[in-house]
């Protein structure tokens, strides 16, 4: 028997080293952020029979995002801020191997903007990639969590900070940042694995040295974007506080050897104080992986009056569009359109609404022989800037938070369908003028949250066609769904509720199969893993986020949060905080 073959049944049978293969372990479970399992033991005939298997406590008690990864016998698990990781012995139900405490100022946490989350671990090529919140980027061995190598990727005193993944690519690590509502303007950055030497380093806004943008072959919807695009679009050098962050999730093509993340919002919020498109902030962009220059560029809501970030997950897929099958990417945005993209091209193929209260913007034009193709149609009744400054605009839909905020879909083969966690939520949104000062907020608008008029349910679980741009079931929820799905062979998608519920449902109809609720809120995302030759179930509970933040931090006024605590005022009726991972197993 090989040696490949031999690591791959003793991971299967749970005797393998941490160190097994060279197969990255990541959160969207494939780089092509499908977050497709296919394993296949728990299935829609089965899956009724879950139990828990064992428990473990993370000691905090922020908002737990992202989910734990497993490689060979031992699971991997990680906290928000102090963002503390364990390594925990499958074979003896999470017995501690080791933990790494990172020595961070706790005065980041006045600096992140929605919680103190953190979306979780990445595993390649013998090693762990982990970066904190203060933007310290390190690699640590898995098998006695000793660092291996580390490097400081932002500055905290900017305004930069971290709440996201790594996506590991071929030898290089690729990572972002937060940092929008401070001004920061955010590059993405790749680091050599074996050394956290950089190698190439872009930002959304600002000059072509910048961005990485080619002039003549960086492309927007199929047409070169010409010398200095960002700048164009900017009045005078207020793109040097920009905004433009990407603090999502990436996604990697590698016959394409493209990377593709999307950017956040322009700063400020206000949009009287920013006139022009404000490019390239709350676009998607498709960089080569080498060298990190842009082949491809859409930005979604150009002179963004709404802070719709664009951070969401690009999913990559093949679909059949207009009877001819394409190697396509799908992105669910903030602002409440459902995009279809050929991932080679950046063409636009679709681009529909998944939440029908959608009202800022009457459609997306999709006529290239028009003049707007590829932009809103704006409806100027929920436009902010109509009004003016410290006038209140009210009823616009989606809220700030998004139709869809960074809670990651997924996609099954099985079906063809995508699976989308959404907010159901709309505001009321007043601008008004604000100095940039380094370090401190630099948002220029308050906002209150509410549903929609005539409704209570605050979330929703859609299944959604990306071909046709259309709903083909939906399951409203009494708050957002602020949980990653997770779909597999078994026919069965998971994902967890801001009560604490971990729900399962039929892929086909969204038939509810289980239901478990949890000690806390869950704001993680679900994950499965096989070890000892069963297949086993895992999810985060820790209410926070942007949702949750106001039980995860003790607040009280209604306007805290942006508005969501007001927005969740009930939640806490529901839930509490604590950080806790479950494991599931089938019953016999």
């Amino acid at each position: 028997m090989s040696l490949p073959r031999l690591l791959a049944v003793l991971a299967f049978l749970g005797f393998a080293t941490v160190a097994h293969g060279d197969e990255p372990v990541l959160q969207t479970i494939d780089a092509a952020n499908t977050r497709y399992s296919p394993l296949a033991q728990i299935d829609a005939g089965n899956v009724s029979r879950l139990k828990v298997a064992w428990t473990f406590s993370t000691g905090v008690l922020r908002g737990h995002e992202g989910a734990p990864i497993v490689v060979g016998s031992v699971m991997y698990v990680h906290t928000p801020f102090p963002n503390t990781v364990y390594a925990l012995d499958l074979a003896h139900e999470g017995k501690i191997l080791w933990r790494y405490t990172p020595r961070q100022d706790p005065s980041v946490i006045a600096v992140m903007c929605c919680d103190t989350v953190h979306r979780g671990l990445a595993y390649a090529n013998g090693r762990l990639f982990l970066q904190q919140a203060d933007t310290t980027l390190v690699a640590l061995d898995p098998a006695t969590g000793k660092v291996l190598w580390s490097v400081k990727n932002g500055d905290p005193g900017r305004g930069e900070t971290n709440t996201a993944t790594v996506l590991p690519v071929k030898d290089e690590l690729i990572v972002g940042l937060s940092g929008g509502e401070y001004g920061a303007r955010c590059p993405v950055t790749a680091y050599d694995q074996a050394t956290g030497q950089r190698r190439w380093r872009a930002y959304a806004v600002g000059p072509d040295s910048d961005i990485l943008f080619d002039p003549e072959k960086t492309t927007s919807l199929g047409r070169p974007v010409g010398k200095d695009s960002s700048l164009k679009t900017w009045e005078g050098d207020q793109w040097m506080t920009g905004g433009g962050c990407a603090w999502g999730w990436f996604s990697y093509d590698p016959a394409l050897n493209l990377v593709y993340y999307g950017t956040s919002n322009p700063s400020t919020w206000n949009p009287a104080q920013r006139p022009g498109d404000n490019s390239w902030a709350e676009a998607i962009i498709a960089r080569d992986a080498d060298t990190g220059v842009a082949r491809w560029v859409y930005q979604m809501t150009p002179h963004d009056q709404w802070d719709f970030d664009g951070v969401n997950e690009m999913i990559l897929t093949e679909q059949t569009i207009g009877g001819e099958r394409r190697k396509v990417l799908t992105h669910f945005d903030r602002n409440g359109f459902g995009y279809t993209l050929d991932r080679a091209t950046g063409a636009l193929l679709v681009a529909e609404k998944f939440d029908p209260t959608v009202n800022w913007a009457s459609r997306i034009e999709q006529d290239a022989g028009k003049p707007g193709y590829g932009r809103p149609v704006l409806d100027p009744r929920f436009a902010p800037e109509e009004k003016g400054e410290e006038e209140t605009t009210t009823g616009i839909c989606p809220g700030a938070l998004g139709s869809k905020n960074q809670q990651p879909a997924a996609y099954s083969p099985q079906t063809g369908l995508f699976y989308v966690p959404t907010n159901h939520m709309c505001m009321d949104y007043e601008p008004f003028r604000v100095n940039y000062v380094p370090g401190q907020p630099y948002v220029g608008a308050t906002l209150t949250l509410h549903p929609p008029e005539g409704e209570s349910h605050t979330g929703a679980f859609l299944a959604w066609d990306a071909a046709k741009g259309r709903i083909l079931w939906s399951k409203p929820e009494p708050f957002s769904v602020w949980s990653g799905a997770l779909a597999t062979a078994g026919g069965v998608v998971f994902y967890g509720t801001l009560e604490g519920y971990l729900k399962a449902v039929d892929a086909r109809d969204g038939r509810e199969l289980y239901r478990f609720k949890t000690p806390s809120g869950i704001v993680g995302n679900v994950t499965t893993y096989m070890f000892g030759g069963r297949q086993y179930v895992a999810v985060l509970s820790g209410v926070g986020g942007w949702a949750g933040i106001g039980l995860a931090a003790g607040l009280a006024d209604p306007a805290d949060g942006s508005g969501a605590v007001g927005g969740y005022a009930s939640l806490a009726d529901y839930t509490a905080t604590g950080g806790q991972l479950t494991v599931f197993e089938r019953g016999e």
